[in-house]
């Protein structure tokens, strides 16, 4: 292994936020040879406590020279091989904050342990068979998880939904190689290998991939979310739907035209899925040099967005302001909101949608009254939904890396079959299935290489 993942000794690293006032328990965790050792020269339990695995300790952390006192806590023992790294883990069990976690675990560094690198805990539990590489990144993606949705997500990585289907296709492609290095070997004693089936198997296998690939723009869209951008003219009521939909009074709401002088921002969660709402300063032109920059931050902020919520006013209608914008942002995937509606009459109201270009998605609202958002969120579920925004509706939800080692799975498929095409001899057809075994063995780390699990595990925090 690479200088950053040197997987020898025994590490230990605080594994829970250490915040000032924050946290009612601050845990140390501790992995590896030494790890009971440590334990029982830091701890003290008194009484007749029984130091078995799988058993919580209650007692005292003391400094070994000094026998000062440093907290009272609980200890977790899991001996090997039944632990998340498979080695010998204790974990204590501190007061929250940040005196408590940072003195015992300088008493760990001093007293055998090295601090854990970013991941380490992991990449063990890796490396000792009890995680594959998906597994481990489902791990990842469940603590950085910003919505439930992505947290299923997650879930279905860590118990091996993605990994199953992956090692599935690596076997069906090696069964198939083993088909083309018998003849090879054994040309004279086997029936000659029937083109059209291996054809056959392969094209189910990249039907497969391109299946599991469809994936990788939900993944992102849970992932990153979704950042959506409410644009308008001047006091159409973007910061009270803000507000509505945030429920928050986030932003400045008056009469006044141009009270938003600049981006404001919120997080949502639309059906799963975590979402930056910007509330963007009106478009207009304007000889105010502060509302100028606010406008154009405006308009960066509908190029930057995944989706655009063009905010007009009822009242005023559909105007020469509304056209202008509309021309600037119909580029992008698009809601119309019609705001203020309780403001006019369901005639009116009518008259109005008629002259409104055929815009695909339209909602109407009443944002000072609170009403219209459950139609707001269905719209962009709707969107979600048909694929505007690339989002597939499966349990499963691939991540760059994977998609980048299956789109390598799927090319040397392709140029299997090219090769067969081409009726070149079997050793030829043997070299591109062989690329495509090892891509997919690189997603679970069938087939890995140092400088793939340095990327992955050093995005982790240091206590997991």
């Amino acid at each position: 292994m690479s200088e950053v993942f040197a997987t020898t000794g025994t590490i230990a690293a605080i594994a829970t936020a250490v915040v000032p006032q924050q946290g009612s328990v601050g845990i140390v965790r501790v992995s590896g040879s030494q790890a009971m050792a440590l334990a029982q020269t830091l701890f003290h339990a008194p009484g007749r406590q029984v130091w078995e695995s799988h058993q919580i300790l209650y007692g005292y952390i003391r400094h070994p020279q000094t026998q000062q006192l440093v907290d009272e806590a609980l200890l977790l023992i899991m001996k090997a091989p039944r632990s998340y790294t498979r080695e010998d883990v204790v974990e204590f069990h501190c007061h929250g904050g940040i005196m408590a976690v940072q003195q015992v675990l300088q008493l760990c560094l001093e007293n055998g342990a090295r601090l854990a690198q970013p991941g380490e805990f992991t990449l063990r539990a890796f490396l000792n068979g009890r995680l594959d590489l998906t597994q481990a990144e489902g791990i990842a993606d469940l603590v950085g998880a910003r919505s439930p949705q992505a947290a299923q997500t997650a879930l279905a990585g860590l118990q091996g939904k993605l990994a199953h289907p992956i090692r599935q296709l690596r076997a069906n492609c090696l069964d198939i190689l083993a088909e083309i290095e018998a003849r090879i070997d054994f040309e004279e004693d086997l029936p000659p290998l029937d083109d059209k089936v291996i054809i056959s198997e392969i094209e189910k296998i990249a039907a497969e991939i391109s299946r599991l690939l469809a994936t990788k723009d939900k993944g992102e869209l849970l992932r990153t979310g979704l950042k959506v951008a409410i644009v308008g003219r001047p006091n159409v009521g973007k910061s009270s739907l803000l507000n509505a939909w945030s429920q928050s009074d986030r932003a400045i709401v008056t009469d006044l035209p141009g009270t938003t002088r600049d981006v404001v921002e919120s997080q949502l969660v639309v059906g799963g899925i975590p979402v930056q709402v910007l509330d963007t300063a009106g478009i207009r032109e304007t000889t105010d040099q502060v509302e100028k920059i606010g406008v154009e931050r405006s308009r960066r902020a509908a190029n930057a967005a995944d989706l655009v919520l063009l905010t007009i006013d009822a009242l005023a209608g559909w105007t020469e302001g509304d056209r202008e914008i509309y021309e600037q942002v119909q580029h992008r995937p698009l809601i119309l909101v019609i705001n203020k509606i309780d403001l006019v009459e369901e005639g009116e109201s009518k008259n109005l949608q008629s002259k409104i270009p055929n815009i695909k998605s339209k909602i109407v609202t009443a944002a000072a009254q609170n009403q219209g958002i459950d139609a707001l969120e269905t719209a962009i579920l709707e969107i979600v939904k048909t694929g505007e925004l690339q989002a597939a509706d499966m349990d499963l939800a691939i991540n760059q890396r994977q998609a980048a080692a299956l789109t390598q799975a799927k090319i040397s498929l392709e140029q299997v079959q090219a090769t067969i095409a081409q009726q070149l001899p079997l050793d030829f057809w043997t070299i591109d299935l062989r690329g495509a075994i090892q891509a997919l063995g690189e997603i679970t780390g069938e087939e890995v290489t140092e400088s793939v699990l340095d990327k992955i595990f050093s995005k982790f925090c240091i206590g997991k």
